[in-house]
């Protein structure tokens, strides 16, 4: 799941006032914390890489809250007559939004985040390009009752009955109680985009905003290329971001994602210590002109997609320092996250930081996931 703090509420997008349920928007989400490994005797499901969302539906009224519990509803039109056709007509379901990549089969977070924009006529336009669909996890109400203090196994139990013939693009996530099963669902469903897995105790109520749910997310290390930086937002005195590089098999230096948790000590002291590899961009490995031609390279002078005020420029640096940093996952070349800084390597050569040091996931169908077995 992924925060969605750049959401912001859109004047009349929001019909509060006509909807009518035991448990009322907005509602934060029950939330994870992260652990090492799978625990026993729980229930578990897959971590959904999409947008966590709440709907609230009364009759025709729908509200699709977020995260962060601002309102998502015009952003996902064909969401809401989905919903509509499918859910109770009286019911509060917390799951994730996703959308699918139909050529290889995957969760595809890139096209997700597209369809987050002002523009009503573009909203319209990405609904029919990059259709989404809602999985549904958990049931907070259904008709007049509050579910919320019921234990999970009693919830799931409601949801399978009240969702049990839902069509595409709703969905009912899988869950099973077999340890053996979810450390199959483990490693398998990383290769259908998916995020690790979630588990849940069997008697927990549901906790808005308390991570009182654990996460088991794929971790690993990876040595790579430092061709750039970018500045920290408080001021040029400290390093924001390292831009992160690896070679693929034509020896062009790809742009894979950044590292940037650091104290305010280290920043400043990187800042520093990396200025002699400060360079021009005429001859850097990210020019320009290989953006042009459709290398995979940072912008020089980009901006957020979430905040247009917010530079993402960068100085480049010759490509000789190598740095080891920890990812849960690719989506396609790149860290789907933000890296973590492991550790430097003066040891290995720049050259040797290649795509072929990545473990890379078994390819698994999206629609097996979608279809594997309910309880188990």
């Amino acid at each position: 799941m992924h925060n969605t703090d750049h959401l912001t509420a859109q004047p009349g997008t929001s019909r509060l006032a006509l909807v009518r349920l035991p448990v009322m928007p907005p509602v934060a989400p029950m939330l994870a914390k992260p652990i090492a490994n799978i625990p026993a005797g729980q229930m578990y499901e897959p971590k959904w890489d999409g947008f966590r969302s709440i709907v609230f539906r009364d009759g025709d009224e729908v509200e699709i809250g977020s995260r962060n519990e601002r309102p998502m509803t015009r952003y996902f039109p064909e969401v809401v007559d989905a919903i509509r056709a499918n859910f109770p007509d009286r019911a509060v379901v917390d799951g994730e939004i996703v959308v699918a990549d139909t050529a290889r089969n995957t969760l595809d977070f890139d096209a997700l985040q597209q369809r987050i924009h002002p523009a009503a006529s573009r909203v319209t336009l990405l609904s029919e390009q990059t259709p989404a669909s809602f999985i549904a996890f958990d049931l907070l109400a259904l008709g007049d009752d509050d579910l919320t203090e019921r234990p999970l196994e009693e919830r799931r139990a409601l949801l399978e009955e009240a969702f049990g013939n839902v069509a595409p693009p709703i969905h009912l996530t899988p869950v099973t109680r077999d340890l053996d099963t979810a450390r199959r669902w483990f490693e398998q469903f990383e290769g259908a985009g998916l995020d690790g897995l979630i588990a849940k105790k069997l008697d927990l109520r549901y906790q808005p905003d308390k991570r009182v749910m654990s996460k088991i997310k794929h971790e690993r290390t990876a040595d790579c290329v430092v061709a750039g930086y970018r500045v920290h937002k408080s001021g040029p005195d400290a390093l924001g971001s390292l831009l992160l590089g690896l070679y693929d098999d034509r020896g062009v230096l790809n742009s894979i994602g950044v590292v940037g948790a650091f104290p305010m000590a280290t920043r400043r002291a990187l800042l520093t210590e990396l200025q002699p590899l400060v360079t021009t961009f005429e001859g850097h490995p990210w020019d320009w002109a290989a953006h042009m031609q459709g290398e995979r390279t940072p912008r020089k002078n980009e901006t957020s997609r979430w905040n247009a005020g917010k530079d993402l420029s960068f100085v480049p640096l010759r490509p000789e320092r190598v740095v080891e940093v920890r990812y849960d996952y690719m989506e396609g070349d790149r860290f789907r996250h933000t890296a973590q800084f492991v550790r430097w390597r003066p040891d290995r050569e720049p050259a040797s930081c290649t795509y072929e040091q990545l473990e890379r996931p078994v390819e698994f169908d999206l629609a097996d996931v979608l279809t594997a077995a309910t309880r188990t």
